[in-house]
């Protein structure tokens, strides 16, 4: 592996000290620890775009997380940096999404607007650090330190000290949140990008939002199409657009390599500490690609993301939140007797926090469905 990427050995460990593993290094021990928990598998029952119920063809949290790791595994081979540790900090980069994607929390954060909202981003901390219940011996998953800190850390350094990372971290001395993420976590978070840039435009022609003919003109599609069109002559439509996603993935993940490929050469043969000190992101798409990415994301928000009927379906989950939040506030009592506990006995956090908690590890079915028991 290259000198800028994190080996297994050179690990800070975990906050709670474990036997080591006989059957893979530290970040594949967080990796299979991910897979595992309960939290990953609601993935596949909560929103991307599309509500979950809405057709079986449509991207998932779950299926989207899958795409991310992918991707971040391919990148960090080609780099020459751990690819265990960017697919683990990939795979749990979602865990903290509530049900209905970014619908849901932005409601979640209006009604805790007094006890600090709601970031999702956060709440993958509390879960992997607190809420997961599946040891004896510690609360959460005990993850190493290097994919806490990329979880922390993977949209950048950070500023400012949230109080909830703090309350989540058991041993801040272990971690420098002013500093760069590492490369990994750098590799998954352009990977997010990269993935829900490619699946959206599929998902939106799948869902008739625009077909071929409306996008063949945005960038990077314009070449897409114009590559398929001249090699698969009598292909089918539907085909043809998958040859065309395809082709316009690929393109993002080899300019994605071929320019931090080169900005890496800058740092060649420094040692962990110094690269972290350098002001360039060191994992990035060329500027041309970013800019062309801008148009095609301001394409998708107004002709998908802003279309009257996902919006319509959002108002509709905002209500679900908003009535069982409520709901549960005023009847503490009917909550799951675990959670009645965890208000009873709470130190810390107030009974709101701890709902929004609750409401925030529903799939989208399941809210739906107590939403129409509870409150209908």
């Amino acid at each position: 592996m290259e000198s800028y990427a994190i080996l297994p050995a050179q690990s800070k460990g975990r906050e709670y000290p474990v036997e080591p593993s006989n059957y893979g290094s530290v970040f594949q021990r967080d990796r299979d620890r991910i897979l595992h928990c309960g939290s990953f598998r609601k993935l596949q029952f909560k929103t991307q775009v599309f509500l979950e119920n809405k057709g079986d063809y449509y991207r998932t949290r779950l299926t989207h997380t899958l795409e991310v790791a992918q991707i971040a595994r391919t990148v960090s081979k080609e780099l020459g940096v751990n690819s265990e540790l960017s697919e683990a900090i990939a795979l749990a980069h979602d865990l903290g999404h509530p049900p209905f994607g970014h619908t849901g929390e932005e409601e979640l954060n209006n009604l805790l607007i007094d006890e600090g909202g709601f970031d999702h981003n956060i709440q993958t901390l509390k879960i992997v650090t607190k809420l997961e219940k599946m040891y004896a011996s510690h609360p959460g998953l005990n993850l190493t330190i290097e994919t806490l800190d990329g979880i922390i850390k993977h949209n950048g350094p950070l500023k400012s000290i949230n109080q909830y990372i703090t309350e989540n971290i058991k041993n801040l001395k272990k971690f420098n949140f002013e500093k760069s993420p590492s490369i990994e976590a750098q590799i998954a978070a352009i990977s997010d990008d990269i993935a829900y840039n490619s699946h959206d435009l599929e998902d939106g022609l799948r869902a008739g939002f625009f077909n071929l003919s409306d996008i063949k003109s945005l960038p990077i599609v314009e070449e897409a199409y114009q590559t398929v069109e001249k090699k698969y002559k009598s292909v089918n439509y539907k085909t043809k657009c998958y040859e065309i996603i395809r082709y316009f993935l690929n393109y993002l993940v080899t300019n994605l390599i071929e320019e931090s490929s080169n900005r890496l050469k800058l740092i060649k043969d420094k040692n962990l500490k110094s690269f972290r000190n350098e002001k360039l992101r060191l994992i990035d798409l060329s500027n041309n690609t970013k800019k062309d990415l801008e148009i095609i994301s301001k394409y998708l928000f107004e002709n998908m993301y802003r279309s009257k009927e996902v919006i319509f379906e959002r108002k509709k989950s905002s209500k679900v939140i908003m009535d069982l939040f409520n709901f549960y506030n005023t009847n503490l009592n009917l909550l799951p007797y675990d959670w009645q506990k965890k208000i009873k006995y709470s130190n810390s956090e107030s009974p709101k926090r701890i709902i929004g908690d609750y409401i925030s590890g529903m799939t989208d079915r399941f809210a739906i469905n107590q939403h129409t028991v509870l409150v209908n």
